[in-house]
């Protein structure tokens, strides 16, 4: 009853809050308005304490996220929550927890400026994901709370909207503002947001296992859709569908960190963190089993798979948009062999999307090149005068004369007719062919696709 009571008061508490910062600061800054160096550009999210903003940085010209605290919650009681999490942030040093490039008064404005991620997680929750980002996604979340527990720090906010994802899927757990200092007296405030808040700390009593709780409960809305509500009994909503990403130890690990007890629960993120990677391991190595059996198997069925870990890879490197008539492996226009089998390319039947073919070697060109960069033949009548740019090229000819620009695996360059003596490596291998020492990769391939030798040299 006095958890429910307490719940009930936070709850109220939030919403008064809310309210008033929504009506005191509608027009708090607004678009194009500058603030020191920072350039206002959208409001992000409007929080019943702060306002976050994308601004520009115009001395150090990139793009920001700026915090700033609400009119009403600029008193000392407001302001010392903010400091903190100023503080936090150079002693929570971590690749998964965001940092915070600047905190100053700006202005009359209490402002934290912060590297700019391209959305929440909550945001990410509204598309289609997958399993394996799903489980990635849960392991960076792990990692993040794992070492502010390490460091004696309680969030005491984890929510899906703290947890901001930047390039390459790199997830970062920000907003440490109402974090306690386990080192510290906890304060009794019952601070956080309902519906990730675990029972004891809406009833004013944080701990290492209310960080624990809430995360699973970010880790559960992940995998299900769906968040668990009060009383949280087992199962709750959208079990089958976690069941169907999860092993069953691993339903048994989110349901212990879903516990209604504290006791029953892990002690800390950095336990979670352990079982969750114990049993991910376990997952792994029975997959690999799994994959050497289908091997054994079926050989075509495992070649089919390394063709697709290759593409995965080198598609977007290789242009790799064909296959080998014998072999179905994947190949480029760009090759003089299939580098699984050996076998000759005969570039007349791939089509190209290049706006032209060379008559000699049937190899797409463009229309401003005077020769064709694969092969040696005769030069072609220019169809344009216009110079046309393509984020392919990488390279400058090694002519003086022309210094024109160069595509990888070009042997010719396409304005001059001079041979290309430049080795030209494959991104992503360190691998040389030991004939022509251009790059492949010996992990996939048997013959080299350039000077069609074979690899086992």
């Amino acid at each position: 009853m006095l958890e429910r009571l307490a719940l009930s008061d936070t709850r109220c508490a939030h919403f008064v809050s809310g309210v008033i910062g929504f009506f005191w600061n509608l027009d708090l800054l607004k678009a194009r308005q500058k603030i020191g160096k920072y350039r206002i550009e959208k409001r992000l999210a409007n929080g019943p304490l702060s306002v976050v903003f994308q601004a520009y940085d115009t001395i150090h010209s990139d793009h920001v996220a700026l915090k700033i605290p609400h009119l009403h919650a600029r008193g000392e009681f407001y302001l010392q929550d903010f400091r903190r999490e100023a503080r936090l942030s150079a002693k929570l040093n971590h690749p998964n927890i965001l940092p915070i490039r600047d905190a100053s008064i700006i202005d009359g404005h209490f402002v934290i400026a912060m590297p700019l991620g391209i959305e929440t997680l909550a945001a990410r929750m509204r598309r289609r994901l997958s399993t394996e980002t799903m489980l990635s996604f849960a392991q960076q979340a792990l990692d993040a709370v794992a070492h502010a527990h390490v460091a004696s720090v309680l969030h005491c906010d984890i929510k899906p909207e703290n947890l901001i994802i930047f390039a390459q899927n790199r997830l970062r757990l920000t907003d440490f503002a109402i974090s306690k200092n386990a080192l510290e007296t906890l304060r009794a405030s019952g601070s956080g947001t309902v519906g990730y808040m675990a029972p004891e700390q809406a009833a004013g009593r944080p701990m290492y296992q209310s960080d624990v709780f809430s995360l699973g409960l970010v880790i559960y809305e992940m995998l299900s859709g769906t968040v668990p509500e009060w009383p949280y009994d087992w199962p709750p909503e959208g079990l089958d569908r976690v069941r169907a990403k999860l092993s069953s130890d691993g339903v048994a690990w989110l349901r212990k960190a879903l516990a209604f007890k504290p006791s029953d629960r892990f002690k800390n993120a950095v336990a979670m963190r352990r079982e969750f990677n114990r049993i991910r391991r376990g997952a792994t190595a029975a997959k690999q089993r799994r994959r050497v059996t289908q091997r054994e198997a079926d050989p075509s069925a495992w070649q089919d798979v390394l063709f697709r870990q290759f593409q995965r890879k080198y598609r977007r490197v290789l242009e790799t948009r064909h296959e080998c008539s014998q072999c179905s492996g994947p190949i480029s226009e760009f090759m003089s062999a299939c580098p699984w089998c050996g076998s000759a390319i005969n570039a007349a039947k791939l089509p190209t999307e290049f706006p032209a073919e060379c008559p000699r070697c049937s190899r797409g060109s463009k229309l401003d090149w005077h020769y064709c960069p694969w092969c040696y033949g005769a030069g072609f009548s220019v169809e344009t005068q216009r110079s046309f740019t393509d984020k392919r090229y990488t390279h400058q000819c090694a002519n003086t004369a022309c210094r024109g620009d160069l595509m990888p695996f070009m042997r010719y360059c396409p304005w001059c007719h001079t041979k290309v003596q430049r080795a030209w490596k494959l991104e992503g291998s360190r691998s040389k062919c030991p004939s022509c020492h251009w790059g492949v990769d010996k992990d996939f391939w048997a013959h080299c696709p350039w000077c069609t030798k074979s690899l086992d040299k």
